[in-house]
């Protein structure tokens, strides 16, 4: 495997570990107010991004590499109210978009062709992920301060897979 991919997506591996140890922070903080679904959510899309994790992981020894497993930074949050940790959560998609990006340039770049399926699968997840986030985001913004709205967002993402 080429070593420069190699290192990126070692890196990706990591930060996609960070990003589930996020989205369990962002999770406990919605517990921690009795917001069930919200945090029900925020735990799927934590057990979804160690699956991204494992799928560069997995990748790259199909590809004759090595992973390189680092420390995971803890998670430094300020949460509060019900918008702001979702917003938390749309500015690191976002951050992860910008990294995938990275990564298809060195992918492009190094003319690695076993790579480009892989990177253009997270490429489109990236698209679903800012979509689904901010999604949400807009959904809190019109709730305002309706509570009745708030127990029914709340409802409808427990409903999550």
């Amino acid at each position: 495997m080429n070593k420069k991919i190699m290192s990126a997506m070692n890196t990706q591996v990591n930060r996609e570990f960070y990003a589930a140890y996020l989205y369990l922070a962002l999770s406990a903080y919605y517990s921690s107010i009795n917001l069930d679904g919200f945090a029900k959510w925020m735990r799927k899309q934590a057990d979804e991004e160690i699956a991204h994790a494992m799928k560069f992981y997995n990748f790259i020894f199909e590809r004759g590499g090595v992973v390189t497993l680092e420390a995971i930074e803890k998670p430094k949050l300020k949460l509060k109210g019900i918008l702001q940790p979702f917003e938390a959560a749309l500015d690191h998609e976002k951050k992860v978009t910008a990294w995938i990006h990275e990564i298809a340039d060195i992918i492009y770049a190094e003319k690695d062709y076993a790579s480009y399926s892989l990177i253009q699968w997270f490429i489109d997840e990236q698209v679903e992920e800012e979509n689904n986030t901010s999604g949400i985001c807009e959904k809190i913004k019109m709730i305002g301060d309706d509570k009745v709205a708030l127990f029914m967002l709340n409802k409808e993402l427990s409903k999550r897979d």
